[in-house]
This record gives structure tokens, sequence and C-alpha cells, in this order.
């Protein structure tokens, strides 16, 4: 059954921090190199944030962008629904200090966490407040500063990982524009292979759990990998295929960016050509909730989407989680 809603994609930015920092960067802290990173996730460089940058503030950058290019006043915006996994704090959201920074004095908001599928759920849930006619303007943004949780020391995550943002504006579509269907699941007992164990409330910041190293990520990465290939397949067919679509009909497949050989062995499983898919992750590394719009943004910059393309969003995440979603580009 398909699940349309009558909300569309009005504008999309993005934003990453200036410095970068390459491979050969690694090099120089850990046992690795250019030739291995790039073989094994398809990454050459990706964007650090300077210390004292924080998730908001990238956030805020991209949303100030896509105001600015849907010519949209702040105080218009209804709804703020922000997705990651590196808050600035547990509390507040981080959603209400881009509220308060961009002066959308209008707008109710909350954060949403769901890792790397985060920004497919949040846009799917301000889809719904659009779509019900209660909302006319929904800012999803998704941004996380990753190098804020990695160690250093650990090569086989710190490579993967940069910092970025992206913010889409929501409002309501006509017929045939838009989110035409989406899927979400949740595989928790995946949730053991990609985690960060210190910090919460079963293992509260101390100086035992500092020298435990409890507070970076901690991946099981042929696990993952295996999981976010066969799902990632599965569920772009199944979205294909229940709204009588066929690869055929697809002009871009938006695939989370983790690893290029995800991406490619998803692709290879659909039967669709590089032409059709969206990779940037030689440039920024995994975003976690910044992946998706950073694709679309830069897809949008490349001339690759066009008023009336078939646009797929898949993508996998800790918990597991997994989102998928279908829509006609409106713009």
């Amino acid at each position: 059954m398909s699940h349309r809603i009558a909300a569309k994609i009005t504008g999309v930015a993005g934003y990453v921090p200036p410095k970068v920092m390459t491979n050969a960067d690694f090099e120089k802290i850990v046992e690795t190199s250019d030739e291995w990173i790039r073989t094994r996730t398809g990454i050459r460089e990706r964007h650090v944030a300077e210390k004292g940058t924080a998730t908001s503030h990238m956030a805020t950058e991209a949303a100030k962008a896509v105001l600015a290019q849907t010519k949209t006043d702040p105080a218009d915006i209804d709804l703020i629904v922000l997705a990651s996994v590196t808050p600035d704090m547990f509390f507040p959201a981080t959603a209400c200090l881009v509220q308060c920074r961009l002066g959308a004095r209008k707008a109710w908001g909350f954060d949403l966490s769901a890792a790397c599928s985060g920004f497919a759920y949040a846009m799917t849930v301000g889809a719904q407040f659009v779509g019900a006619g209660t909302h006319g303007k929904v800012l999803v943004i998704g941004s996380d500063v990753m190098t804020s949780i990695l160690d250093y020391t650990d090569r086989a995550t710190c490579v993967l990982f940069g910092d970025g943002a992206g913010a889409v504006l929501l409002e309501p579509a006509g017929s045939n524009e838009g989110i035409l269907d989406f899927e979400h699941d949740v595989d928790g007992s995946g949730g053991e292979f990609l985690y960060m164990p210190g910090g919460g409330s079963l293992h509260p910041s101390s100086c035992e759990t500092v020298e435990k190293r409890l507070h970076y990520v901690h991946q099981e990465g042929s696990q993952v990998f295996k999981y976010a290939v066969r799902r990632m397949a599965e569920m772009s067919a199944r979205l294909l295929e229940r709204n009588g679509f066929t690869k055929n009909d697809l002009t871009l497949l938006v695939p989370h960016q983790a690893n290029l050989r995800i991406i490619r062995a998803t692709q290879e499983r659909l039967g669709i050509d590089d032409s059709k898919v969206m990779a940037n992750i030689d440039r920024y590394g995994n975003t976690t909730a910044g992946t998706i719009p950073l694709g679309l943004r830069d897809a949008v910059e490349q001339g690759r989407l066009r008023k009336g393309d078939l646009v797929l969003i898949v993508t996998v995440g800790a918990g597991y989680t997994t989102g998928g979603v279908l829509l006609r580009w409106a713009y």
C-alpha cells in the first residue's frame, strides 16, 4: 500500500565547515594510507568542524541558505524537525537553538534521532503535518558533527566520517508531485553493531567512561555492510514496484553515503547504472544525517534534477534503522 503525502520539497541547501581533512592527513596520525581508505570506502577527503562549532551552528547555516533560496521569511516557518545524533547537548533540543537563531518565532520544533536514517525519518514526519493541512512550511534539517565522537586511534572508524548539514523546505504539493510514498523500519537486534555506549542513562558520563573510551563511535563494519546492502536494495525495489514504476522510470537514486562499496553493491542489485546514482562520499565522507540533503543539494547544483523527475532516497543507520522515500521533484 502506498502512502501518498501532499507535501513537496521546494528548496534544498547544505553547509559544510571550511576545514578539509584529506586521507594524507590521516596517514600522519593513524596507521593507514590514502590507497587503503579510497579502495575500501571511496573517501578522499572530509570536512571537519573547528572546536566550538556545534551541530546547531551548521544546521542554522543550512537553514538560512534554504530560506534565502526560497525567499522564505523565517517568521513564516511553522515547524522545525532536526535530525541528529550529535546534538549540542541533551537539552534543550538543538531545534530550539536553531529556531532562536533563525528568528522563526512562530515555529515549534524537536530533534529526531535515527542516526544515518534520521533525515529520511524527519522528512516523512514533517511531511505528515503539511499533508494534514495543519502546517504550510516545515523546515527539515539533518546535521551532525561526527568528528566530535570519533576515536582517532581507531583507523576502522575515524576515517569514515565528516561533518556537515543540509536542509529542505516542505510545502503543500499538487497532484502527482512531491512525496509519493515512503517506508521506514527498525531492526533493534542490530543495535550492538553500531553505537556509542557512553553518556546516556545506561553509562552516565564519568571518569571511568572516559577512560574506557565509551564516548566514541563503535562499529562492526562487516555486519553493517551486509545489512545495509540487503535492506537498501530491498526497500528501493519495493517502493518502485508498489507504485507501478521500474528502474527505467527512476531519474536518480540518492542513497546514504556511508561507503562507496555499499552504494555500488546496492546499485548492482537494483540493476541501475552510475548515471542514476548520486555519490559524493569522496568529498564529504559519512556525515550521518547530513548525507541525504547534501546529496540532493549537489544533484541540483550539478543539473541532475529537474521538475517531474522521479527520485528515490534510501538509507540505513544505527539501530538498525532503514528509510526510503519516493518523490517527484517539484522544481
